[in-house]
């Protein structure tokens, strides 16, 4: 009789095929499960019972996503040691990469391809032609380039003046008013925008006028103003309400900033003879300008896809359009797919540049 035992179950799934096979089979029934999960919501998201729809969100989610890590970590386990340590970062970080790919490469390579046809027809260069020689576009550009240049300026210089001024209250004082400054970044652009909308409001004299500015006006005895159709200060006023959502966001950053500013050094700049005016732009502008920077071109990458502001207050009317409104007016209101594409590629070639300084800037300052 031999002494050879059959092996338990429990060592047969330990064994490396059996482990390899489990592994795979259930990563397979993992991603099956989850691309089913995905076309169900896909397809019935807005009939089916919002419990159902919940629950199915919930557990592809948060079950699904779990079980894809745990059939791919099996798969990594399996491996030789050195093998193992270099691979198991990957599996982690691939669905991610993978999902960044297929949600933000593929759509990016797809809209620099169709910017080169139009209904079908290959183009060439012919849309990026008609943003540089269209004179509708050339207004689009020219408002665009106020809004890049206006906004981020003085949301920038006003979260700074104001980070400045408040350091030097009390602690309850600068609570407070930082708190009533802030209070516009918990409200989103479209409901900005309709608040504005009311304030600018405008009815015919005789009328009575809802509109808060049109209000002040008339009770003063003069005439209302139609505020948003008159040019050029209409695109002033719309870029006004991004001013007031920004400058809360950037004078919470900047007063953190101007906190971290050594009192060695202003004292030194005090012995030397600097006033107030002259220690903030010799001492703290520079000390802090890398934040000055990294604040400014967060507003402005915003300003570049601001479309909700525009949209609401005036549809792009009354020589008020931008590149992002004008983008989606082309894809989905002209059915212009070659051009909103074309406007897009431009948009993200403008971002590039700003987005590696933001970068250098940001390392630059953690080391």
């Amino acid at each position: 009789m031999s002494d050879i035992t059959k092996p338990t179950l429990r060592e047969r799934l330990d064994s490396v095929p059996a482990r390899i096979t489990l592994s795979i089979v259930s990563m397979v029934v993992t991603v099956v499960v989850l691309g089913g999960g995905f076309v169900y919501l896909r397809d019935n998201a807005a009939t089916a019972p919002r419990v159902i729809v919940a629950l199915t969100a919930l557990t592809i989610g948060v079950g699904g996503i779990w079980a894809l890590y745990f059939s791919l970590n099996g798969l990594a386990e399996v491996l030789p040691e050195t093998a193992r340590d270099k691979v198991l970062p990957w599996v982690f970080l691939g669905p991610a990469l993978v999902s960044l790919g297929f949600f933000l490469v593929w759509p990016s390579l797809n809209t620099l391809w169709l910017s080169f046809f139009e209904r079908g027809e290959y183009v060439g260069l012919a849309n990026y032609i008609f943003i540089f020689q269209s004179s509708a576009m050339r207004t689009v550009l020219v408002n665009t380039v106020l809004w890049v240049v206006l906004v981020p300026t003085v949301a920038t210089s006003l979260g700074l003046l104001i980070a400045v001024m408040t350091d030097r209250f009390s602690t309850t004082s600068e609570k407070v008013v930082k708190s009533l400054i802030f209070l516009p970044m918990a409200i989103s652009f479209v409901g900005a925008s309709v608040i504005w909308r009311f304030v600018y409001a405008y009815q015919p004299p005789g009328l009575p006028q809802i509109g808060l500015l049109n209000a002040i006006v008339t009770f003063f005895g003069a005439d209302p103003v139609a505020w948003i159709i008159i040019r050029p200060w209409n695109n002033l006023l719309l870029m006004f309400i991004m001013v007031w959502l920004q400058t809360g966001f950037a004078m919470v950053i900047l007063s953190a900033a101007v906190k971290g500013v050594p009192k060695d050094l202003l004292e030194a700049a005090r012995i030397d003879g600097a006033n107030e005016v002259r220690s903030f732009f010799s001492v703290t502008i520079p000390y802090i300008a890398g934040t000055i920077l990294t604040v400014g071109t967060t507003i402005l990458f915003l300003v570049l896809k601001i479309f909700d502001v525009v949209y609401v207050m005036t549809s792009g009317q009354h020589g008020t359009n931008i590149v992002a409104l004008r983008m989606y007016q082309e894809a989905f209101q002209f059915r212009n797919f070659g051009r909103g594409s074309a406007l897009a590629v431009f948009l993200f070639v403008v971002v590039i540049p700003l987005l590696i300084q933001n970068v250098r800037s940001m390392r630059e300052k953690s080391f």
